[in-house]
């Protein structure tokens, strides 16, 4: 790798960004805010070496042999010396598929090139952290992108440059706009922010929805319960769609006045297997729920949604008891990921 700078061998330290709950104003960060969309894909960076391309997760996984379209593209298009970071996409009806990149890494090495072809990967980059050979983390974001957008001057897809804008009354638009496609949010960084790998430097705020769904389960006891397991129609069936994030004393207090113990029939079992609350969990283990009798209840939800269920935790708001669970439905733009 004698093409690449001293100290920048993969796998990388790739910078990331931390939560907020609002859109950062214009000055909130060094230099003044940049806004970028949130891509829902897998964060990589595109290692360009003398003996060819590498793709690497942030976590430190080398992801080269699960997407040989976009390696084989950097090596048409990027010459060596060159570190690119950005995220890896696939699209599925103009809409970002994260459950096919998620299939992509269990498919078999037999099988991969048909998949890549029905459903063929993009990279979207948004900053760089060596060119030529040189280092350039030491130089501000502001002039990273402009050595990447002079980078990225000639290529054509599956390499693609990330939208960028200063403005926060087009970020707005964006942050309102874009989810409708998947992107989950916006990211926010510093234009005079040097590149910090493996520091939360940047912001990172979420899009979410109001929906009601269907509680017919918690965590914890019927009188004092922990969390919400929340339910949707699909198919035909009540499904386990997710649960909440903890409840607050208040909240567990005001939810469990609306809790029954359930009638004859009910749609879910007693114990369930962990994954299906939360799809990540390396540990399966066997989840107890209380079942209850089902009532509606409003939440908040990021765009995460994969085939059938949220990928990350919702946000309980309240009870809805005038409302009727048999008149709950899946929300057509859930029905359409």
């Amino acid at each position: 790798m004698s093409a690449l700078p001293p100290g920048l061998r993969p796998p990388l330290l790739l910078a990331a960004a931390k939560a907020v709950s609002k859109i950062p104003a214009a000055s909130a960060l060094p230099g003044g805010s940049l806004y970028e969309p949130k891509w829902d894909g897998f964060r990589a960076a595109l290692v360009l070496d003398d003996a060819g391309a590498t793709l690497w997760s942030r976590q430190g996984k080398n992801l080269t042999g699960y997407f040989p379209e976009l390696v084989t593209a950097a090596e048409e298009q990027v010459p060596p010396g060159c570190i690119v970071d950005g995220e890896a996409l696939i699209w599925t009806n103009d809409r970002l598929d994260f459950n096919s990149l998620q299939q992509r890494m269990i498919t078999s090495k037999a099988a991969l090139p048909a998949f890549a072809r029905e459903r063929p990967a993009s990279f979207a980059a948004f900053d760089v952290l060596a060119v030529a050979g040189h280092d350039t983390r030491a130089i501000p974001l502001r002039d990273r992108r402009t050595l990447l957008e002079e980078l990225a001057g000639g290529w054509s897809p599956p390499l693609h440059l990330s939208p960028i804008t200063a403005d926060p009354n087009e970020a707005a638009v964006w942050f309102e706009e874009m989810p409708a496609t998947g992107i989950e949010g916006l990211v926010v960084k510093g234009s005079g922010q040097l590149y910090e790998g493996g520091v939360r430097q940047w912001l990172k705020v979420k899009h979410r929805d109001v929906l009601d769904v269907v509680c017919a389960a918690v965590i914890g006891r019927r009188d004092r319960p922990s969390a919400v397991v929340a339910g949707l129609p699909i198919q035909g069936r009540l499904w386990i769609v997710g649960r909440t994030s903890p409840l607050s004393a208040a909240a567990s207090k005001a939810l469990a006045a609306h809790l029954h113990i359930p009638r004859d029939g009910h749609p879910w079992p007693d114990e369930i297997s962990s994954g299906i609350l939360d799809r990540f969990s390396k540990e399966k283990q066997t989840v107890h729920l209380t079942r209850v009798e089902p009532i509606v209840v409003e939440v908040s939800a990021d765009v995460a949604w994969s085939g059938r269920s949220f990928r990350h935790p919702l946000r309980y708001l309240r009870a809805r008891p005038e409302l009727s669970p048999e008149t709950i439905e899946l929300p057509s733009h859930l029905g359409r990921a």
